[in-house]
């Protein structure tokens, strides 16, 4: 049973962070992707401060580096 869960787990956040990805690729401002991010993130319960999200873009950025490396 632990197991489905943490299946279930990684896949939600594997398809957050792949969407949130998506967007900041996207050829918009960063401040309309921004405020998809937090739609996004808000339509799953999810409501995070303008310095946490700028925090979870920071940190999504430098894990693409990281990966592009």
């Amino acid at each position: 049973m632990k197991n489905s869960v943490g299946i279930i787990a990684a896949f939600i956040g594997g398809a957050i962070v792949g969407g949130a990805l998506g967007l900041l690729f996207a050829p918009e401002s960063g401040e309309e992707t921004r405020k998809k991010i937090v739609d996004a993130l808000e339509k799953r319960g999810i409501k995070l401060s303008k310095s946490e999200i700028d925090d979870l873009v920071d940190e999504i950025k430098s894990e693409v580096n990281a990966a592009g490396k």
